[in-house]
């Protein structure tokens, strides 16, 4: 297998007024993966235990830095941050010259693949969705959930303490977090002072919501989506995922069991195995 760098793989695009950096490697059939919303969140962040299986299973692969994370330029969003992504996505693809891709999404990145596949159906293949915002509030838990709760609190007031603490609900098992992953994030977080405040300016500009309420909408998905959860998710309850997999058409539902919000990278080999057989088959 290929083992990848951050570095080696790190480019910039200019899409409209924004400069854009994603890592990309790999030939074929294009895979676009997207963040969540987290203080300090990035592309290689997100996808780094997955990249290397899915260029070796013969994908070209971009994580992508939203618009306001990372090294993407800072931005205030007046709209929901799904619309506003999505748009930005297919700006982004019309600049590197591809037509379609499939789009794995978790968080508030699977909010704006639904987004993209609903407004933009001609441009996406498959989707694949991690613990998914963008369908209302939860049944069965109060909203804000409990890690969503923490992830705000860290906006508006962002130290390595108040990190700490939503990084313990963020996995199901806290220990897991490596010195390497929460010192990567702390530096990201650190990397503007504008980031945690143009994000708290874009959620007040659209009334304490961050991504929009797709329910209605879902039966008019047309792509085959594969819908991925943690059981014991505290940032989007599992109910999300029940309620995708019943609207959306063609759409099946795995949960991995002992699992958090960031199944990509808590359970990163089954994840990496069964994404690239959804792709194939």
């Amino acid at each position: 297998m290929v083992k990848l760098s951050e570095a080696a793989t790190s480019k910039f695009a200019k899409v409209g007024d924004l400069d854009l950096h994603y890592n990309e490697a790999g030939d074929g059939e294009v895979v676009v993966m997207l963040h969540g919303s987290g203080p300090g969140a990035s592309g290689w962040g997100n996808f780094h235990r997955n990249i290397d299986y899915f260029v070796d299973a013969g994908y070209r692969v971009i994580l992508l830095d939203q618009p306001g994370f990372n090294k993407s330029s800072e931005i205030v969003v007046t709209e929901p941050r799904d619309v506003h992504h999505a748009r930005v996505l297919r700006d982004f693809l019309d600049v590197l010259g591809i037509g379609r891709a499939h789009v794995v999404g978790n968080s508030m990145g699977g909010a704006v693949s639904l987004s993209f596949a609903l407004e933009y159906p001609d441009r996406i293949a498959k989707q694949v969705l991690i613990g998914a915002g963008g369908v209302g509030s939860s049944v069965f838990y109060p909203h804000p959930a409990e890690g969503i709760r923490h992830l705000l609190n860290l906006y508006r007031e962002p130290s390595r303490e108040n990190l700490e603490r939503m990084l313990e609900v963020f996995v199901y098992d806290p220990g897991s977090i490596t010195k390497e992953l929460f010192n990567n994030r702390l530096e990201n977080l650190r990397r503007s002072e504008k980031h945690c405040q143009n994000f708290v300016a874009s959620v007040e500009a659209v009334s304490g919501r961050i991504v929009s309420d797709h329910s209605a909408r879902l039966p008019a998905i047309k792509a085959d989506t594969l819908i991925t959860w943690g059981s014991e998710d505290r940032f989007v309850p599992l109910d999300f995922g029940l309620r995708l997999v019943k609207q959306i058409p063609s759409a099946q539902l795995h949960v991995f069991n002992k699992c958090g919000h960031w199944g990509q990278w808590e359970k990163a080999d089954l994840f990496n195995r069964l994404v690239v057989d959804f792709l194939k088959h």
